[in-house]
């Protein structure tokens, strides 16, 4: 492509530059708006300086990657009311042999969970139950959450619906999920297994003993605070559904006000109790005649407001689903609820569950047999609306619209970008050195794809260079085409472990983990980067030597 005019490309570059300032620093301080407004900003900014015109920009948004997006998305929040999540979290502590066991089990749950549901969900629900299961056998959390981050960016690299850039990769290259999935998948489990052996050789020392005498104060979790933890994520709005899926449907619309109007219920009739003692101390000062008349008329009166605030009270708690199963009262509030479910709502409650996880599976089945990707995950998303049986606004509103915003910004931001010419010069500058026909030429490769991938974010750098790779790869033969597709797909999501700023699913385990109540602990950059830099250039170069085309 010849270099666009000069105002053109000047313009360009600076639109590019503001998008990948606010989408690498999404709180910069001079303009703290975040990354999706960011991409916005840059893709107006791309019109507005008439780098590409207004149809230019609605062409390059790319429906389906947005339609797979949205359905894996909302297939994602009915397996976590369905509990999903929480049988994994559960399999984590389930009949553990000691620190370097549970590492190892979590370098394989998050690794295979991230490769069905995504990495940046798969470290949402898991980060605190990581947390919560370090401070049960007094362990230090740090190994396992570099465990949970790292493990989950090397799994979701073996399907298209890993991680974003996969999606991008799959349907860019029209590589069917069967074969995506054949090349890449020795990779990933040797990938994850060496990511282990890492762990296990960097803090061998420390997962063989007992923290500092300075942490040992700390207060160890129970049993059940871990198999039946809810989740409070701090960058996605799910929630975690209870044992009963009526009951879930019950607490979605939860809030803090309803509980607050709870406790005061309970207070005002504590205060009723005692103004009743109080107002029979008082007439008991009185004539004994007086005392006998007043005293029976305040008591009924008193007492039957008593009783109508109980009444509301349990009325306010059915209709908020306000109800804690920490209680002994609750717990039969909760029976009786059982037992008055109509058959109908019961058959409901036992059969939902194993549907969700029926309907999941044929979606990953009709994906593997070549199906459509992204109508197949939006009829999945469907299926699954449709067998709820009830409003679905409460669930779809946990989808994070602001994710797709961001893809339709950054589609156009890089759309411009490439007609201003300059991705295209510099990549005339380094293809002879980049053939993926010889070893120099994949290590090449890898390393700008590694370098890239950090500096501007991997889906961006798969934009950038997808189209490029694989052209030029294409002279070779077909096959050539497609290993270079799959070399793209491995080395951007596994570049993602280099630094705590490389990957989404970093920095939600790391603001999970600070967030966490009760369990906040800080995963400081440079520790991160301790173990990011050596593992990262040691499963990427193992892994090239395994993906096939």
């Amino acid at each position: 492509m010849a270099m666009a005019v000069s105002v053109k490309l000047v313009l360009g570059s600076i639109a590019f530059a503001i998008f990948w300032v606010l989408a690498v620093f999404p709180a910069v301080p001079f303009l703290p708006i975040g990354r999706t407004a960011g991409s916005l900003l840059g893709a107006m900014l791309m019109v507005s300086f008439r780098v590409i015109t207004p149809d230019q920009a609605y062409d390059a948004i790319d429906l389906p990657i947005l339609g797979l997006l949205f359905g894996t998305m909302v297939v994602s929040i009915y397996l976590e009311r369905a509990d999903m999540f929480k049988y994994l979290g559960k399999l984590l502590s389930w009949k553990s042999l000691g620190a370097k066991d549970l590492l190892c089990r979590i370098c394989l749950i998050s690794a295979i969970s991230s490769s069905l549901f995504t990495n940046d969900t798969t470290c949402v629900v898991l980060t605190e139950f990581v947390l919560k299961i370090a401070r049960q056998h007094n362990l230090p959390p740090h190994p396992f959450l570099l465990a949970l981050a790292s493990s989950a960016n090397i799994g979701s690299s073996a399907t298209p619906i890993g991680n974003p850039q996969n999606l991008v990769i799959a349907l860019e290259s029209k590589i069917s999920f069967g074969d995506f999935v054949l090349g890449i998948l020795p990779a990933m489990l040797v990938g994850v297994l060496v990511n282990a052996l890492i762990l296990l050789c960097m803090y061998w020392r420390l997962l063989s003993v007992q923290k500092d005498e300075e942490d040992a104060t700390l207060e160890v979790v129970a049993e059940e605070d871990v198999n039946f933890h809810q989740f409070s994520p701090a960058t996605m709005s799910h929630m975690t559904s209870l044992d009963s899926h009526e009951w879930n449907s019950k607490t979605e619309i939860v809030n803090i006000d309803s509980q607050a109007n709870v406790k005061g219920n309970i207070a005002h009739a504590e205060t009723l109790r005692n103004r009743i003692r109080n107002e029979n101390e008082l007439h008991r000062t009185s004539s004994a005649g007086s005392v006998s008349s007043a005293n029976s008329n305040g008591s009924k009166d008193l007492t039957s407001e008593l009783h109508s605030q109980r009444r509301d009270e349990n009325q306010n708690i059915l209709s908020n689903g306000t109800a804690s199963m920490d209680e002994p009262g609750d717990a039969v509030f909760m029976q009786s609820l059982d037992e008055k479910e109509n058959p109908t709502t019961k058959w409901k409650r036992l059969l939902w569950k194993p549907c969700v996880y029926l309907v999941t599976i044929g979606m990953l089945i009709s994906l593997l047999m070549g199906l459509n990707m992204s109508w197949t995950a939006i009829a999945a998303a469907l299926a699954l609306v449709v067998l709820d049986f009830k409003d679905a606004r409460p669930s779809l509103e946990k989808v994070s619209y602001s994710l797709l915003i961001f893809f339709c910004g950054m589609f156009i931001t890089v759309d411009g970008f490439n007609k201003t010419g300059i991705p295209s010069a510099v990549w005339d500058l380094m293809e002879p050195y980049a053939k993926i026909d010889h070893v120099s030429g994949i290590a090449v490769l890898a390393v700008v794809i590694l370098v890239l991938s950090n500096v501007a974010s991997n889906v961006p750098t798969v934009l950038l260079l997808g189209a490029r790779v694989a052209a030029s790869a294409a002279q070779i033969s077909a096959a050539e085409e497609k290993k270079a597709w799959l070399i793209l797909a491995w080395v951007s999501t596994v570049a993602g472990n280099l630094s705590l700023l490389g990957s989404a699913a970093n920095l939600i385990v790391c603001e999970q983990a600070r967030r966490a109540q009760h369990l906040g602990y800080t995963l400081s950059f440079w520790r991160h980067l301790k173990f990011g830099v050596p593992a990262t250039l040691v499963v990427t170069a193992i892994g090239l030597t395994l993906i096939r085309g």
